[in-house]
């Protein structure tokens, strides 16, 4: 299972390099390009620079704070049962 592991975990690593790489084009480097350039459509526009982050933040936080709740929640009901 140590090889399908590994591979999974390349995978994750050259899935979160190639989207850095990509972000990091788009925010940093794109706004010095000329607009009538080809390479703008291959992105969206600004705003969703900020927009995407900002939400995929935002859900994982309220996935962590529900998952805790949820979790809190089952200790107690299991702490009351043994009682």
């Amino acid at each position: 299972m140590e090889v399908g592991d590994r591979a999974v975990g390349f995978l994750i690593l050259l899935f979160s390099v190639s989207l850095f790489a990509y972000y990091t084009f788009w925010v940093i480097i794109l706004p010095f390009v000329d607009s009538d350039h080809f390479i703008h459509k291959y992105f969206l526009s600004q705003e969703y620079a900020i927009i995407i982050p900002t939400f995929a933040g935002v859900s994982l936080l309220c996935f962590l704070l529900v998952f805790i709740g949820v979790v809190m929640l089952k200790e107690r009901n299991s702490k009351s049962k043994m009682s």
